[in-house]
């Protein structure tokens, strides 16, 4: 069954292919992007920024106009932040929330209304696994992807009443642009910093971890299968069996003994 579908943050990575995926399947795909550039004919361009509530609701108008209906909305743009929380700029804290977390929700309760009327529809959230644990110097990422875990469950439990489904994905390490895009917002440390080193060896790591990460296609396909399933899951976490064991290992292991786990893997000592 065709489905309208309103994704954003298409320029590359997980929105991109499952952009085109799901376009290739039958449906009407609507995706955002902050700047027009290139893009799979199949799908429909719409310019939003997640810090502009005014391209937010131009771009939900948008679909409402031409299509009547929203199926399904995938909210998958983000950015990616690195750095001591201590000299992390404030300014790049604020749009890291506001980017990943404030504009998501400014979008759901423009796309909410619709759903109701309509008598239902699907909500897809992109979490991390960063959003189930801690990640050292990814702080204000976790914190953000944290957020967007206990919006999803409130959310959920209040919208059951109109046949609005909320979906959580929360992918481990894949090989997209986030290392690149990182650099553009690491803390500005250097000589006198007391994280510098530490810093410079935990990124290292993080990005060694994303180069050996899983083609963004693995995670689209996933979509795919997620938007057009009757019954989806409330989560789904899509990463290697080693991240997903970490996940379980969170939930059952004192606080103290996982994060010995994390620092060790990290190079913490």
């Amino acid at each position: 069954m065709k489905k309208i579908i309103l994704l954003t943050g298409i320029s590359s990575g997980f929105g991109k292919e499952t952009a085109s995926l799901l376009a290739q399947a039958g449906h009407s795909v609507y995706g955002t992007v902050r700047k027009a550039g290139d893009s799979d004919p199949q799908v429909k361009m719409l310019i939003m920024d997640l810090t502009d509530i005014k391209s937010i609701t131009e771009a939900v108008n948008t679909v409402l106009t031409k299509e009547g209906r929203i199926d399904v909305l995938i909210n998958n743009a983000g950015m990616h932040t690195g750095g001591p929380i201590e000299t992390l700029p404030f300014e790049t804290i604020a749009l890291q929330m506001h980017t990943n977390f404030l504009g998501l929700v400014q979008l759901t309760q423009l796309v909410l209304p619709a759903m109701r009327k309509q008598g239902g529809g699907t909500i897809i959230n992109f979490g991390s696994i960063g959003g189930l644990m801690g990640l050292p110097y990814q702080g204000i990422y976790s914190a953000g992807k944290f957020a967007i875990e206990g919006f999803s469950e409130a959310l959920r439990m209040e919208v059951k009443q109109f046949n609005i489904k909320v979906v959580v994905i929360n992918p481990g390490d894949f090989r997209t642009n986030n290392s690149a895009n990182r650099r553009g917002f690491l803390s500005p440390t250097g000589e006198g910093d007391p994280y510098q080193s530490q810093f410079t060896k935990t990124l290292g790591i993080i990005e060694n971890d994303e180069s050996k990460g899983w083609k963004p296609e693995v995670l689209a396909k996933k979509l795919v299968r997620i938007v057009e399933s009757k019954k989806p899951c409330q989560r789904y976490v899509i990463a290697s069996l080693e991240q997903k064991l970490a996940v379980v290992l969170k939930n059952i292991l004192p606080g103290s003994l996982f994060s010995k786990i994390l620092r060790d893997h990290y190079g913490i000592k």
